[in-house]
């Protein structure tokens, strides 16, 4: 079985990269910008000729939340059309796709886990985008998975974990935003839940099980919680202050609220998450 992923150099695919030797059933295909565009439909539709794969890990995105509000064709292009094209080579050789998306396609104006039957109302570019490639990949190919993730951090890239960890040891102590609540996602564990899902599509293919997820890791917290719990687990002494949003303005505005519910995929695939906090504890181990 081969599994193609876009993105592969980014967190998830680093992610990815580093448990496939784990799965030595699976042919892996890493593929960055430099050897898939996928904004080009030739180009993906050769990839697919060339390649074979049984399913795709579209992991490939414009995540620049801000500079997407400035940034917009690039951001469609990338989002909706990259998608779209991945969706349509998908339906046209008989493909999985298996589609990331995120919790900024809702607005934060619930008070409780938002669930896959909540309408999604995205706040800025970055989240009408993703919501669009998301549309385009339901009409264009039966045989999907799009699974919603967030606050997404790893050992790899650039990351508000490792950000913290770096600002933490440069500065007398931090501002951090604290209402703004939802749950930090381990993107190794996100990609373990990837090829649970693969398996489990490739051992039961009469158990159709295609449709929307929601993953993140368990529990919920504010940016100044998550903060406050990456320093404390690296014995950084650094203090951190809790502010208001509006002492941290953005050019694009984020969900208040942006917690998900598992239920579904927890259920529908056997999956055990882990707590953000033993996760983040898990990571930041391994970074030592």
């Amino acid at each position: 079985m081969v599994v193609a992923i876009t993105g592969g150099n980014g967190q998830l695919g680093s992610c990815l990269q580093e448990i496939s030797k784990k799965h030595p059933q699976f042919s892996f295909v890493f593929c960055d910008i430099d050897t898939l565009d996928i904004t080009n439909i030739e180009q993906v539709e050769q990839f697919f000729i060339s390649q074979k794969p049984n399913f795709i890990i579209n992991a490939a995105a414009y995540t620049a939340v801000d500079k997407a509000e400035t940034d917009v064709e690039k951001a469609q292009q990338i989002n909706v059309l990259g998608a779209e094209n991945l969706a349509k080579m998908c339906a046209k050789y008989h493909s999985v796709i298996v589609h990331i998306s995120t919790d900024f396609v809702f607005d934060g104006l619930k008070t409780e886990p938002y669930t896959e039957l909540d309408t999604p109302n995205p706040l800025g570019v970055y989240g009408k985008t993703k919501l669009e490639g998301e549309r385009a990949i339901t009409v264009n190919c039966t045989n999907h998975y799009i699974i919603r993730t967030a606050w997404l951090y790893s050992a790899y890239g650039a990351n508000f974990m490792k950000t913290m960890l770096r600002l933490g040891a440069e500065k007398p102590f931090l501002t951090v935003v604290s209402d703004q609540i939802g749950t930090p996602t381990h993107a190794l564990d996100l990609a373990e839940a990837l090829l649970t899902i693969i398996q489990k599509t490739i051992a039961e293919p009469e158990n159709n099980r295609f449709g929307l997820y929601h993953y993140s890791n368990l529990g919920q917290c504010s940016w100044f919680d998550f903060a406050q719990k990456i320093l404390e687990l690296n014995n950084c002494p650094t203090p951190v202050k809790p502010i208001p949003t509006t002492d941290f303005p953005t050019p694009a505005k984020r969900p208040t609220y942006s917690v998900m519910d598992k239920t579904k995929i927890i259920h529908t695939f056997n999956i055990a998450i882990p707590t953000w906090e033993d996760s983040l504890e898990q990571c930041l181990t391994g970074l030592k």
